[in-house]
Order: structure tokens, then C-alpha cells, then sequence
């Protein structure tokens, strides 16, 4: 046999065994959807596949950062174990309970009362409200955002980090490294973090030859602000001018559209929980000076007090906790869901729980943009519309060309959830998120009045509507829903 048939041999060999290994491998721990979605990739395009997949097919953050998280994760449930932090001298729901012990076994920080907090949906507002608590900052400024840009838009935060700095308070930001670096002004940004004197970490920085790296879209999306301890911010808005500073964006006229809440009260404490969690995990500094134990002497609850509860998530858990959370949720909810994701791009496990939800006569809406500022993820999210309809979901597609970049969901008048995670697959397994699950009627009356403000700039698509649409159309959405199982 000359040459040329033992390569081919030995080819054939080589694709028979890298076929096999996948088979062996890929399904392991994974969905079955996502394991099938991988193996086409592999068998269909294996050069291309294979190297995909070494790329990317491993959601786990490097063993030793998951070691760093677990004992963090570990010290805070021992630190706030056994504490009853409510009174529930206010009716609750009688599954509220058991949901809040989900959340505590997944990794959570205990529900705590005696807290406030108001919305804010105004994009500029935010800011300048969070630029004017860091002016009343004496002890600390904790800054976690997976996007910070120094521009026209965030300039009066900046200033106000730099102010605190020279009043003598220590400021420490985070903000994630590859989000970061793909936004225009990055050098400009961090150039003007170190003239400030903050401190300042990448958070999971790709950066191979300094011996960090893991999966490059494994990324910290959350977006958390705190002062003092004493007054916390989180939501889904970026530190960043509303178009992202973006030509495409800015040509096409896009602004993106948020919701921020702003708390006070023993529940910031479980929000700077988070950032001390992720700061020991960038710089091997535990923050012990800077944390702010939860205990029963701290809650004064007042009639119109909220309960709240800090819920972490991401690969550092061992469960997909935000996932589980809304699922509970989902199933527990009596007469009325209302839904606000940008990128809704459910599992099997979700779609069946809301679908389960109009089926046993729970009234449910679905707030998403008409438009879309990542064309796969538009896509595969479109391709999902017409079972929810057909379901008796009702789907409202906010005005363009506004990307309503708002994360939050009501169940009943009695709790919501805000936070930064949208309702898809990368949500749920492979960024680091925060939710907060709040309860107290005055809080979900407040969202109400934000859903109610959504509604009437948004226009309801009907299924009469959905089924007009042209094929291309249906084709790309149905193309774009393959790609989203690829985790």
C-alpha cells in the first residue's frame, strides 16, 4: 500500500475515534438538547466542531477559582445560618416558604425584612441618583458592572468616585474584562479609574498569558452598586451611555431602556455579600473589614417594609439557582404573571412552565423588544413566539427603537423579581447573575405601574399577526433556535 492510502487509513481512524470520544464526552452533564446541538457540530463540521468546542464546550469556571467560590459561598450561609429575619407580621403566600428555602439551599442569603426600595426607570435619572449617593459616601464605594464606559452619560458618576476618593473613602470597582474591552473608550476608561485612585479589577479576565483563563463567554453580568452598606443598587443597567456608544447603535437611532431599584436596609448587606464574593475572587483579598453582618437587632420593620432576598447564580453554584428560582415561581403563581426579558430564549423546563401556567388559567404576559441589537439571539427568541401565543400567552413588543433592556417579572400582587439576568439559556448556566425576590404589595404595585407604562408604548402581536410573516423569516428564527442549545 503506498502512502496516500495509509494517510487515508489513518484519517478514516483518526475521524472514527474523535466520533466515538464525542459520543462519550459531550453528552455528560448536559442537557439533552445541548448535547445533541454539540454532536451535530462535531459529525457535520468536525474540524470546525472539535475546536468549538475545546473552546467553549466546557461551562465550569477553572477548578480553582470554583474552590474560591465554594468556600465564599460556604462562609456566607454558615455566617447567616439559623437567623429568622422576618416577622411575617404581614400575610404571606403559603408557598412563599418553600420557595424561600430553595433559594437559601441553592446558596442564597437569608430573607430579611425591614427594607425600602423604589424603581427607577429613567436611564439618566439612575445615574444621578447613583452618583449622588457615592457623594454621601464616609466609609466604602463598592462598583460591580459587567459594562463601565467614561462618557458623556456616566462622566457625573465618575466624578463622584473621584470625590469620594479624596474625601478618604476606599473605592473598589469591578467590571468584567471581555464586556469591557469590546466597548468603545476602554482604554480611555480604565485610564481614568487609575487617575482617580480606586481600585479596580477585571472581573473573569481572559488573559492566557498571565495564566487566567476559562470559556472567553463565561462572563459577570451582574450590576451592583453599594455605599456604606447602607444603600445598595442593582438591576439590569450598564454604566454607559444608552446606545452603548456604538456606531450600528447610533445609526440606527437605538436606546436602550432599564430598570434600576434602589434599596436600604439590612438586604444591601446580602448585595455587598456578592461584590465582597467576587472582589476575593479577582484579587485573593477577602473584604472581612467591609462585611456587614445580618442579624436580627438590624430589622426595624415598619407597615410598609419589604422582604427581600439576595439570590446568586452561575457557574460557581452547582445548580443553575435563578433558573430553579423562576421555575418555582412560575408554577406557584394563582392569577398573574407578567414577564419583562429582553432576551427570552427559554429551555424546555421554562416554556412548559408558563405554557402549564395560561393552561391552568394564570393570566400571563410577556414584555420583549420589536427589535433586536443581536441578530441570533433575536432570532431564536422570535422562534418561540408562536407556541406561547397558541398557548394564550400574551406578547408585547416594546417600541423601537427602544431595546427594552429591562430583566424583572411579577407573580400575583405579591412578589417580583428584578435583577440582571434575562430568561435564557446563557442566563441560566454560563453568566454570573444576581437576582433579588422582593415581597410586599406596595413594591409589586410600583413594578405594576412600570408594566403598565411598557403596555402602552408596546403593540400586542396577535397570532393572526405571527402567522403573516414571511418564510425567510421563519427560517432564520428556526436556524437561530438550533445555535441557542450550543452551552
Amino acid at each position: 500500500m503506498n502512502a496516500a492510502g495509509w494517510v487515508l487509513i489513518f484519517g478514516v481512524l483518526i475521524d472514527f475515534l474523535v466520533r466515538v470520544t464525542a459520543i462519550i464526552v459531550v453528552p455528560r452533564n448536559r442537557r439533552p438538547a445541548t448535547a445533541v446541538a454539540w454532536l451535530m457540530a462535531i459529525f457535520f463540521l468536525p474540524y470546525v466542531g472539535v475546536l468549538t468546542f475545546l473552546l467553549i464546550g466546557s461551562y465550569k469556571l477553572p477548578k480553582k477559582r470554583r474552590d474560591k467560590q465554594q468556600a465564599i459561598n460556604q462562609f456566607i450561609l454558615e455566617t447567616t445560618e439559623g437567623i429568622d429575619l422576618v416577622t411575617k407580621n404581614h400575610a404571606w403566600p403559603p408557598w412563599l416558604e418553600s420557595v424561600v428555602e430553595l433559594n437559601r439551599n441553592l446558596g442564597a442569603m437569608p430573607l430579611v425584612g425591614g427594607n425600602n426600595a423604589s424603581l427607577i426607570g429613567d436611564y439618566a435619572l439612575s445615574i444621578e441618583a447613583m452618583a449622588a449617593d457615592v457623594a454621601k459616601a464616609r466609609r466604602y464605594v463598592h462598583v460591580e458592572f459587567y459594562i463601565m464606559s467614561y462618557d458623556t452619560a456616566s462622566e457625573v458618576f465618575f466624578e463622584a468616585l473621584g470625590a469620594a476618593v479624596k474625601r478618604g473613602v476606599t473605592v473598589r470597582v469591578l467590571l468584567d474584562h471581555i464586556a469591557s474591552i469590546r466597548s468603545p473608550h476602554h482604554r480611555r476608561t480604565v485610564k481614568k479609574l487609575t487617575e482617580l485612585g480606586v481600585q479596580w479589577s477585571f472581573m473573569l479576565p481572559v488573559q492566557p498569558l498571565r495564566g487566567k483563563y476559562q470559556r472567553p463567554d463565561l462572563r459577570n453580568h451582574r450590576k451592583l452598586l453599594i455605599i456604606d452598606g447602607k444603600i445598595g443598587y442593582m438591576g439590569s443597567q450598564n454604566m454607559i451611555d444608552r446606545s452603548y456608544n456604538k456606531r450600528g447603535n447610533v445609526r440606527r437611532g437605538l436606546q436602550w431602556q432599564d430598570l434600576m431599584t434602589r434599596l436600604d436596609g439590612p438586604i444591601v448587606a446580602g448585595l455587598n455579600a456578592i461584590f465582597i464574593t467576587d472582589w476575593y475572587s479577582e484579587t485573593n483579598e477577602l473584604l472581612m473589614r467591609e462585611t456587614d453582618p445580618i442579624t436580627p437587632d438590624v430589622i426595624e420593620e415598619a407597615p410598609d417594609s419589604l422582604d427581600c432576598q439576595v439570590v446568586p447564580s452561575g457557574p460557581g453554584f452547582e445548580g443553575e439557582n435563578n433558573l430553579r428560582l423562576f421555575l418555582a415561581l412560575l408554577y406557584y403563581a394563582q392569577t398573574r404573571i407578567i414577564v419583562t426579558s429582553p432576551y427570552f430564549v427559554p429551555d424546555e423546563a421554562m416554556l412548559y412552565a408558563i405554557t402549564t401556567a395560561t393552561q391552568r388559567g394564570v393570566e400571563v404576559e410577556l414584555f420583549v423588544s420589536e427589535i433586536g441589537d443581536q441578530g441570533l439571539v433575536y432570532h431564536a427568541q422570535r422562534s418561540y413566539y408562536e407556541a406561547l401565543l397558541r398557548a394564550g400567552v400574551r406578547i408585547y413588543m416594546y417600541q423601537a427603537p427602544y431595546i427594552l433592556h429591562a430583566k424583572h417579572f411579577t407573580i400575583d400582587d405579591d412578589v417580583a423579581v428584578i435583577g440582571s439576568s434575562n430568561m435564557d439559556m446563557r442566563s441560566f448556566s454560563l453568566n454570573m447573575e444576581v437576582s433579588l425576590m422582593v415581597r410586599g404589595r406596595s413594591f409589586v404595585s410600583e413594578m405594576r405601574e412600570i408594566e403598565d407604562g411598557y403596555r402602552k408604548v408596546s403593540r400586542e402581536l396577535t397570532l393572526e399577526d405571527w402567522l403573516t410573516q414571511p418564510l425567510r423569516s421563519t427560517i432564520l428564527d428556526n436556524l437561530a433556535r438550533l445555535t441557542s442549545a450550543l452551552q
